[in-house]
């Protein structure tokens, strides 16, 4: 019986070990080479395999500043000058949620890039640890520019829209290269909530955010900022 457990024990381990270094590889890989597409689009696909799913890669020069700032200014303000995590962001919410309902989230962008492109999107500890563990070999493997061009190519904006040129194209008739700051900051303001939310038909939320986030993308100088990423 102990043999058996020992066993069972080791081949765990190594089996463990196999998935960590698998997935250092991937990470390696994906500095160089695009992802096909994400874990995100994957279990939409499941849980409605009748929605076309929309995504057209853009390398970082096809895409304009005007939205790399605006989901900075709207996610992640710290984005250049953390290492994947915001403890001050994290410590506010932990605070906010002691006393709300509502909960609010602390991740970053690369957070968000580990979870979108590797993982599945439900809420508890388990996937959380494995998120951080994403999270510090993208930070250790990947620049800033990287994360974000990827994060930008992958973000879900909408049913069956995912990337910024298939959101640019769908709600302006416009490629991503060519999004106004405007466009922009309604197409952020929306990602807290992107399958219930427009940002061509606004609710009230949605305008106040968008007109936040305009005010925000100034205050961080576009050039400036994004110069960081390099």
């Amino acid at each position: 019986m102990k043999f058996r457990l020992r066993k069972t024990i080791s081949i765990a381990k190594k089996v463990l070990i196999g998935l960590m270094l698998f997935s250092v590889f991937l990470i390696l890989l994906m500095r160089w080479v695009n992802p096909w597409g994400s874990m995100l689009m994957v279990e939409r696909k499941i849980a409605n395999w009748n929605i076309n799913q929309q995504r057209i890669w853009k390398d970082w020069d096809q895409i304009s500043d005007n939205i790399k700032i605006a989901v900075i200014a709207a996610e992640d303000q710290q984005f250049a000058n953390h290492w994947g995590f915001d403890f001050k962001a994290i410590n506010r919410a932990l605070n906010y949620n002691k006393n709300n309902r509502k909960i609010r989230g602390a991740s970053t962008i690369t957070q968000q890039v580990a979870k979108n492109i590797f993982l599945w999107s439900s809420r508890n500890w388990i996937r959380k640890g494995v998120e951080s563990w994403f999270t510090v070999w993208i930070e250790l493997i990947w620049s800033k520019q990287r994360t974000l061009e990827i994060y930008l190519n992958s973000v879900e904006w909408g049913e069956g829209i995912f990337g910024i040129e298939a959101a640019s194209h769908h709600y302006f008739g416009v490629s991503a290269k060519q999004l106004t700051k405007e466009q922009a900051s309604l197409l952020a303001a929306i990602l807290p909530n992107p399958r219930k939310w427009s940002p061509v038909n606004p609710n009230i939320l949605t305008q106040k955010k968008a007109k936040w986030i305009l005010g925000q993308m100034e205050n961080l100088d576009t050039k400036k900022y994004l110069k960081k990423l390099n």
